[in-house]
């Protein structure tokens, strides 16, 4: 078995997809797990771009169906998340709207991601460094930021908190470990990022967010194509057994590899 089919192995990607079928059985997980959780339905942060989107819609059709199935109401909490002011801010509404979210709640991140920085950095400088945070670093504790304040909301409305994880960031690791900071449940886990934007389409995410190039925003015009030097179109190829460019698979390859901590289970002895 070659290293390509090892990993769509581990990673679960189908090289052939049903748009019904996948948003039915993905619908079903989430369902069944709120179920099994005893909770009162799923968070989901908003980003404004194409994955959470998805998994916006995913949760608001299980919620409506246990809604309906066991005559008390299920919630979708839809989570805004901006870090001071998001500029694409109007598309994470629109996913709202789109869906009809009937419960959505904005949290800020800035203050709280100014003050760990600052307190790391007094942390740095006890050992002798005298330096800011990388943009690395800082977007870290911006993803971390963000899942805090989704728990504490998750933690007082018994919600269980949905991830944005997909196969086509687990190959490259590129994402704060354990996804989304360590999330619930993880519907997209099984799809490359061509297969979601399918199941966008599907679903009837809006245009405008189809339309933008994808990025983690940890900082002003980042790109994940920019960042990692593939794109996506080659990711989603190779994790669908096709062949690629050799540069490219050499350095797909290369990310998984060294990161696959990201993927693992915590080390015990």
């Amino acid at each position: 078995m070659s290293l390509q089919e090892e990993i769509i192995a581990a990673l679960g990607v189908k090289p052939v997809i049903d748009e019904e079928t996948e948003v039915r059985k993905r619908v079903d997980f989430l369902k069944a797990h709120v179920k099994e959780a005893g909770a009162t339905g799923l968070l989901i942060a908003i980003s404004g771009g194409i994955d959470s989107a998805v998994a916006a819609g995913l949760c608001k059709q299980a919620t409506d169906e246990l809604s309906a199935e066991t005559g008390r109401e299920y919630m979708t909490l839809g989570v805004f998340q901006p870090y001071g002011t998001q500029e694409d801010i109007e598309h994470s509404y629109a996913v709202a709207r789109a869906f009809d979210l009937k419960h959505t709640a904005e949290t800020n991140i800035e203050d709280a991601v100014g003050e760990i920085a600052l307190e790391a950095e007094q942390g740095l400088k006890q050992i002798g460094l005298y330096r800011h945070l990388s943009p690395q670093g800082k977007g870290n504790v911006k993803a971390r930021t963000r899942m805090v304040m989704q728990y504490a909301l998750a933690f007082e409305l018994k919600l269980l908190v949905v991830g944005t994880d997909h196969a086509s960031e687990a190959v490259t690791g590129f994402y704060t470990k354990w996804g989304d900071g360590a999330v619930d449940l993880a519907p997209l886990s099984t799809l490359n990022k061509r297969q979601v934007r399918r199941l966008a389409r599907y679903l009837g995410v809006p245009q405008a967010i189809l339309d933008k190039a994808p990025t983690a925003g940890l900082w002003e015009g980042q790109t994940d194509e920019g960042e990692l030097g593939i794109t996506y179109e080659e990711n989603s190829d190779y994790l669908e057994g096709k062949e690629i460019s050799p540069e490219a698979q050499k350095r797909l390859e290369s990310f998984y590899k060294r990161t696959a901590h990201k993927r693992s289970p915590i080390p015990g002895i």
